[in-house]
């Protein structure tokens, strides 16, 4: 599903899966050795067994590979070589000749799936009811060692490399001046972008921002000097961070430790694999039992296809790695504010809940939307929401004469 070729030049890509690769996968699932699981206690223990067989059943009998290939074969994809690595992108541009370039970043257990819905309204406002002078030229890469970007053949791909390797996409797509949005590891690569290449980069929409929650328990006299509302924020955020670090962040452990252990088991069991990565989609979206309530279920098998299928469940992981035993680069050393002009946009389920105060510290914050629904996947779960500030922050920047250039 990748290209040979070695050469910086831009080869076009289309997504094609042997149906031995299919066949491989029901086969799998047909002979899938199932752990008992405890009665009645729900997700306390991890994904309950009742609802993953059922939701292989569904993988296994009703769910349409084809048809998701199809729909991702819409967007003109393709692949070049970055710093030595495969780089796989859509590049959707839009009908409207003055648009604004977007590069849009997915991060993990997420891919560019997380995008099929509003790249459609980012690209061609109009067809949408929105206002043409908002629309983008879009770029959706898959980060390298994610999906078909394919694994990666050496170490050192954390958020600062991807973001010098997005850089140069840009150049070689012929665009100097551009926006960049994202969240989860996208959010860090998209902040990279605006610390690294200002002068290049015209502003960053983030829905996540790394490291500005809470992370210590405030001390009365910290809550006493704040706003009632500054008050209930901050503790807001800090019990949501305790509760994540003490029963929700294992997996960054493993991935951020032992990538390649963990990568045995969810190459080889695609219920494995499934495991491993709806959990974080009940647990980051805003749904009260199950992830559908959030993400439709197709789309959800969708995104795990693509781990399945690329085999890059151990790859994806070791940028997880990659960060926590960075040494060297600019990533270890301490780092001036971004001067990129940026937004937030807040969705409550969102696991870590920024602090305004920690972020105007570190970023050049323009922008600040706080939304009543959604969570960790905002493009997936809250497409509407979403575009509709990506499109209002890029609209001030140009009434205050920031664009394209």
């Amino acid at each position: 599903m990748t290209s040979s070729s070695a050469d910086s030049g831009i080869r076009p890509f289309r997504l094609d899966v042997p149906q031995s690769d299919l066949d491989d996968l029901y086969a799998r699932l047909d002979r899938t050795r199932w752990p008992e699981g405890l009665p009645a206690t729900g997700w306390a223990y991890g994904v309950p067994t009742g609802y993953l067989r059922e939701l292989v059943e569904y993988w296994r009998h009703a769910y349409d590979w084809r048809a998701a290939e199809a729909r991702l074969n819409e967007w003109p994809q393709f692949t070049t070589t970055i710093d030595g690595a495969n780089v796989h992108f859509a590049h959707v541009r839009s009908p409207e000749p003055h648009a604004t370039p977007l590069v849009i970043t997915h991060g993990w257990p997420g891919s560019i799936v997380e995008f099929l819905d509003v790249v459609g309204p980012l690209t061609d406002p109009a067809a949408y009811g929105g206002d043409p002078a908002d629309a983008f030229h879009v770029v959706v890469p898959s980060i390298p060692g994610f999906g078909l970007s394919g694994p990666v053949a050496e170490s050192g791909w954390e958020a600062g490399r991807v973001a010098d390797a997005w850089a140069e996409l840009m150049s070689r797509l012929g665009y100097e001046r551009f926006g960049a949005q994202g969240g989860d590891w996208g959010a860090a690569i998209s902040r990279e972008l605006g610390r690294a290449h200002p002068d290049r980069v015209i502003g960053v929409h983030l829905n996540l921002l790394p490291g500005a929650q809470a992370t210590k328990e405030p001390t009365p006299e910290e809550l006493d000097a704040l706003s009632p509302e500054e008050r209930e924020r901050t503790l807001t955020s800090w019990r949501r961070w305790a509760a994540f670090s003490a029963e929700g962040i294992g997996y960054y452990h493993q991935q951020a430790t032992r990538p390649q252990t963990l990568a045995y088991g969810l190459s080889d069991s695609p219920v494995g694999q499934l495991a491993w990565i709806i959990e974080k989609f009940r647990e980051w979206t805003d749904s009260e039992e199950l992830p559908e309530e959030a993400v439709d279920r197709d789309r959800l098998l969708t995104n795990v296809m693509l781990y399945w299928l690329t085999g890059t469940a151990g790859s994806s992981a070791r940028i997880y790695y990659e960060r926590q035993h960075t040494t060297t680069g600019r990533l270890a050393a301490p780092r001036e504010p971004s001067p990129a002009p940026t937004a937030l946009a807040l969705f409550p389920a969102e696991p870590q809940i920024p602090l305004r105060r920690k972020a105007e510290r570190t970023e050049n914050l323009v922008r600040w939307t706080e939304f009543d629904r959604g969570g960790h996947f905002a493009a997936m779960e809250e497409p509407d929401l979403l575009v509709g500030d990506v499109r209002a922050f890029f609209r001030e920047l140009r009434e205050k004469g920031i664009g394209a250039g």
